[in-house]
């Protein structure tokens, strides 16, 4: 019988104890049977290690010491990973059933695929979904005009690739996702799978993108220059339109956390 490939889950943890649990269990859960789950955090003060260290014997490695952040966090455990496929799962995200076999079914399909992403849920701090990630599919050109769609919770990448690309830029606080998706989208497609809700991204008032949304654009821009790109392109008057309507993203993104809280 054939071997499945090693898959390694990253998940980057500080001081989200509410829903690291929910998160870890997600990972564990899964139905595929070759899978390394690596936790890095940032020595939280709130009870995360006691909860990780329940699960120590599940996991591949984890550690509890300062860092430099999430970005640091998550480059930290890739450098431990030896999956053939990678992925990262932030500490107040899950996965749902079935996710890791169905991507790595499709990208062991489809040698040419570098990465593959399905939808992700918007869900409230009780796991109930609130709304719904506009996921589409996208690629090195379209990316470069600020027309991501790719919900991180839901993707999953080629371990050759990233040693290609990576790693994450530790300069970026939000967008170093996306700054991996265009270094990835120049070496080989990446897919999307509509109707394959892999993810649920949670969005809770301490959440990034609620709290820090105003730093995303600007590190898409850094982005967007360092490819070569021009200040009069698509992606900059997006970023202005973005300022535009920032305030009222935001509002909408509070009011569903708010509505759950009450």
């Amino acid at each position: 019988m054939t071997q499945t490939p090693l898959v390694s889950i990253i998940t980057p943890s500080f001081n989200q104890a509410p829903f690291l649990r929910r998160t870890i269990e997600s990972v564990l859960e899964q139905d595929y049977p070759n899978l390394e789950y690596i936790i890095r955090d940032g020595a939280s003060t709130d009870g995360s290690p006691e909860i990780i260290r329940e699960y120590a014997d599940r996991l591949a490695d984890w550690e509890s010491i300062p860092d430099k952040g999430q970005t640091d966090a998550i480059n930290q455990g890739f450098a431990r990973a030896q999956g053939k496929y990678l992925a990262w799962l932030n500490s107040d995200d899950i996965y749902y059933p079935g996710a890791i076999r169905e991507a790595v079914d499709y990208l062991e399909a489809h040698p040419e695929a570098g990465m593959v992403y399905g939808d992700c849920n918007f869900i409230d701090a009780h796991d109930r979904v609130i709304g719904r990630f506009p996921a589409a599919q996208t690629d090195y050109a379209r990316l470069r005009r600020g027309y991501v769609h790719i919900p991180q919770a839901a993707a999953f990448f080629r371990r050759d690739l990233w040693e290609k690309v990576g790693p994450l830029d530790p300069d970026f606080f939000f967008a170093m996702d996306y700054d991996l998706w265009v270094r990835l989208a120049a070496e080989a497609p990446l897919v999307y799978l509509p109707g394959r809700t892999w993810a649920g991204f949670r969005l809770h008032g301490e959440a990034k993108t609620i709290a820090a949304d105003d730093r995303c654009w600007p590190e898409m821009l850094k982005v967007h220059y360092r490819e070569g790109g021009h200040w009069l392109s698509a992606i900059q008057l997006k970023y202005y339109v973005r300022r535009l309507a920032a305030p009222l993203i935001n509002r909408r993104r509070k009011k569903m956390v708010d509505a759950d809280q009450e």
